[in-house]
C-alpha cells in the first residue's frame, strides 16, 4: 500500500504528539518528520521531501504562512494544510495566496482532518467547513464584478461543477450530486481554471464566491 508522507509542524510538543499518533493509526498514512519552527520545518522539508505538511499558523519567529510560501516555491511537490486554531479570514487568505492546499480548524474531529489529508493526497484542496460558510458572508458584501465578465465562457455544466467547488465538496462528491465520474468531473475542474485564470481549487473556490457563483446558478 502506498502511504502518504507526512511532516507535522507545531511549537507545541503536544499538538506533534496527539496528531502522529492519530496519523500513524492509519495505515496509508506516515509521519516521517516533525518541526517546531518555520525554519526546522524547512530543513525537515528539504530532507524527507514528504507529500503533504501539516503547518500551524501562528509559531515563534517566522510564521507558518511565510514557511507555506517558501516551501511552494521550492518544493512545488510537497502541498501544505494549515492546520490552525485560528478561525481568521485574512489568515485564510494569506494561506491560499502562499500556496496552501487546505485550511484545517484544529477543533475539528479526526475524521474531518482525515478526510482533508485524503482530499489533498489527491491532489485535491480542501477548506474547513465552517470557514468556508464564514468566508461567504463575508465576500457577498464585496463589490463584484459585471456577471457577464466573469462566467461567460463558462458552459452551464461548468457553472454549476463550480458551485460545487465553491462549497468545498471534493470530486467525489461533486460527481455523486451532479451524476458525472471523477475523472470527469477533474477535466471540468482543469477547464474551468484555465478558462477563468485560476491557479489552484481554493483559488478557484474564493474567485467564484466573491462573484457571486451561487446567485449565478439560481437564477439558470
Amino acid at each position: 500500500m502506498t502511504q502518504t508522507r507526512i511532516v507535522l509542524v507545531d511549537d507545541h510538543e503536544v499538538v506533534r504528539l496527539g496528531l502522529m499518533t492519530l496519523l500513524n493509526d492509519q495505515p496509508n498514512l506516515r509521519v516521517v518528520g516533525e518541526a517546531g519552527t518555520a525554519a526546522e520545518a524547512l530543513r525537515a522539508v528539504e530532507r524527507l521531501q514528504p507529500d503533504i505538511v501539516l503547518m500551524d499558523i501562528r509559531m515563534p519567529g517566522e510564521d507558518g504562512i511565510a514557511a507555506t510560501r517558501q516551501i511552494r516555491e521550492r518544493f512545488p511537490r510537497t502541498q501544505v494544510i494549515m492546520l490552525t486554531s485560528f478561525a481568521d479570514d485574512d489568515l485564510l487568505v494569506r494561506a491560499i495566496h502562499a500556496g496552501a492546499a487546505g485550511y484545517v480548524l484544529k477543533q475539528v474531529g479526526n475524521a474531518e482532518l482525515l478526510r482533508a489529508i485524503a482530499a489533498v493526497a489527491r491532489g485535491e484542496a480542501l477548506l474547513d467547513p465552517a470557514t468556508t460558510a464564514r468566508l461567504l458572508a463575508r465576500v457577498r458584501d464585496q463589490t463584484r464584478q459585471a456577471e457577464g465578465d466573469v462566467f461567460c465562457d463558462l458552459s452551464e455544466r461548468e457553472v454549476h461543477v463550480l458551485a460545487e467547488v465553491a462549497r468545498g465538496k471534493t470530486n467525489a462528491e461533486i460527481g455523486e450530486t451532479l451524476h458525472l465520474s471523477e475523472k470527469t468531473v477533474r477535466n471540468y475542474i482543469t477547464a474551468i481554471r484555465e478558462k477563468l485564470h485560476q491557479n489552484n481549487r481554493i483559488e478557484l473556490a474564493l474567485f467564484a464566491m466573491e462573484h457571486g457563483i451561487f446567485e449565478r446558478v439560481a437564477r439558470r
